[in-house]
């Protein structure tokens, strides 16, 4: 199977304009994420998306492959299948890098790509367990529940499952709960299906769009982690990276 890695770049952050520019010890953000995911054994090819001439400029100064795409995509799953098909590259499916994790695990990335090789696989994403209340009740840190065999049965921003006549401080004790790592590895037929699919209700409800592709029927497999790296969505977020380097 052949599979690419796609790092969405953004310039017009929200929070953080501009920050796959921003210098992170010597190495610029988008520059740190591209050498990471070429460190990853089951990647083919790596391509930065972007949506601004800076980071293209920047990029192709580096000697990486990186093409243009609209400033208007809804996320970076529609950003991923844009970059595909400018670029021509023939693969097989496709592995969405966050471009805001400079740090990102390089066995994350392959963990990813062996799930997408699972018979039955449309999407393939990770998980990793919860060991503190404050993250299990954060509406901000996803949650994600599977089956036996891995395959995703729903993903909220809600501690689930919840459990009847025992008081949430116990919840931990008597419960493994997970929390999903926003990496995402796709067919690529099922990325033109899911591209063209429209939000759904319950997508809307919790602003989560996995849940649009579980309502419309695809398979998500998960895989725990024990990693996580930080992702930098804030200036004050980089602010604490450079003074507690990885």
């Amino acid at each position: 199977m052949k599979i690419i890695g796609i790092i969405p770049a953004r310039f017009a952050s929200t929070r953080f304009p501009g920050k796959p520019l921003v210098e992170i010890h010597g190495m610029t953000m988008v520059q740190r994420v591209l050498g990471q995911a070429k460190k990853a054994n089951g990647l083919h090819d790596v391509l930065i998306a972007t949506d601004d001439s800076r980071i293209f400029d920047h990029v192709s100064s580096l000697g990486a492959k990186v093409v243009m795409t609209s400033e208007t995509h809804p996320s970076g799953t529609d950003r991923c299948l844009e970059a595909l098909e400018i670029s021509g590259i023939e693969a097989d499916a496709v592995i969405n890098i966050q471009g805001d994790e400079p740090f990102v695990d390089p066995v994350q990335i392959d963990a990813v790509a062996d799930l997408l090789k699972r018979p039955g696989a449309d999407i393939a994403t990770l998980v990793k367990r919860i060991g503190d209340k404050e993250t299990l009740f954060d509406p901000n840190k996803v949650k994600a529940i599977f089956s036996d065999e891995g395959k995703a049965i729903y993903f909220s921003r809600h501690a689930i499952p919840f459990q009847k006549g025992r008081d949430e401080n116990e919840w931990l004790e008597h419960f493994q709960y997970f929390k999903h790592i926003g990496l995402y590895g796709y067919k690529v037929n099922v990325l033109r299906e899911i591209c063209a699919l429209k939000p759904s209700q319950l997508e809307l409800a919790e602003s989560l769009e996995q849940l649009r592709w579980l309502e419309n029927g695809r398979s998500i497999f998960v895989s725990e982690t024990h990693i996580e790296t930080p992702a930098i969505d804030t200036p004050e977020d980089l602010k604490k990276l450079l003074i507690n380097p990885l």
